[in-house]
């Protein structure tokens, strides 16, 4: 049977900017990634990085290693990206990030509200690591909310369209405004094998895990294959790089200099 989204999906993933398909990923597949993984936490993994490893990617020796591109490879999932930007083609995916939140509360760094690659404290303030939009299939973990999993704010794509357009500029630190980074969020509950799929604006943020089992996710960032000459312009139009779903966007524009919300005093 052909991978697809529903137009129902791609409704909500307009309206919320966020999707999961169930299931997704299985079988051996799912065994393997989840096992070299596993095999790299109990010989490889030093306690000494846990900041850069929340900060960036943990295992990043094995970033390319096919058993994690299988994952996207041979799922469905790249069909399903592919699908999000048609007409317009996708960048190839060639490297996995593995992000785990340990378990029983490990004195692991919080993310507050952040959208990716914008004002990162691990980066220069000028440096854009955007891309079009995120998946990322569940491995391991509890699927309860205070597990590490993701917290997203619905719909919150179109506010940070709206600041990035009005309230911010390149090179500033501030990556969301004070009313987003005020909220809790809705947690992303996903049990391994789901894949979730979230729009690059969405904000998020990544709370401890309070479960005896260890939140391990392999995300993959998929871009608009222009996206680099579309990045800045695309922080303030979310349907920019999404030509087949522009038309089930929001139609009103957001205008450069036109403030709607509550910017940093």
């Amino acid at each position: 049977m052909p991978v697809s989204w529903s137009t129902d999906e791609l409704r909500r993933f307009v309206e919320d900017g966020v999707l999961i398909r169930r299931g997704l990923v299985h079988g051996s597949v799912l065994a393997r990634a989840r096992a070299l993984v596993g095999k790299w936490r109990n010989e490889a993994y030093d306690p000494e990085r846990l900041t850069a490893y929340t900060e960036r990617s943990f295992s990043p020796e094995l970033e390319e290693h096919p058993a994690l591109l299988d994952l996207y490879q041979k799922t469905g999932l790249a069909e399903l990206a592919a699908e999000l930007l048609w007409p317009a083609a996708a960048a190839p995916v060639a490297r996995a990030q593995i992000q785990i939140r340990l378990p029983h509360g490990a004195a692991q760094p919080v993310k507050a509200m952040h959208v990716d690659g914008v004002s990162c404290p691990h980066l220069e303030s000028r440096d854009l690591r955007t891309f079009s939009f995120i998946v990322g299939a569940v491995l391991d973990g509890s699927a309860t909310a205070d597990a590490g999993a993701l917290h997203y704010v619905p719909g919150g794509h179109r506010r940070m369209a709206e600041y990035f357009a009005t309230d911010w500029t390149l090179g500033q630190p501030a990556q969301t405004p004070e009313d987003i980074d005020d909220l809790d969020g809705t947690a992303l509950v996903a049990e391994p094998g789901d894949v979730i799929v979230m729009h690059h604006l969405v904000p998020h943020r990544v709370g401890i895990n309070t479960s005896g089992t260890p939140r391990v996710m392999a995300y993959f960032r998929v871009s608009h294959a222009q996206h680099a000459d579309l990045a800045l312009e695309a922080l303030s139009d979310p349907w920019l790089e999404f030509p087949a779903l522009s038309a089930l966007a929001d139609p009103r524009p957001v205008v450069k200099g036109e403030h709607h919300g509550r910017s940093r005093s």
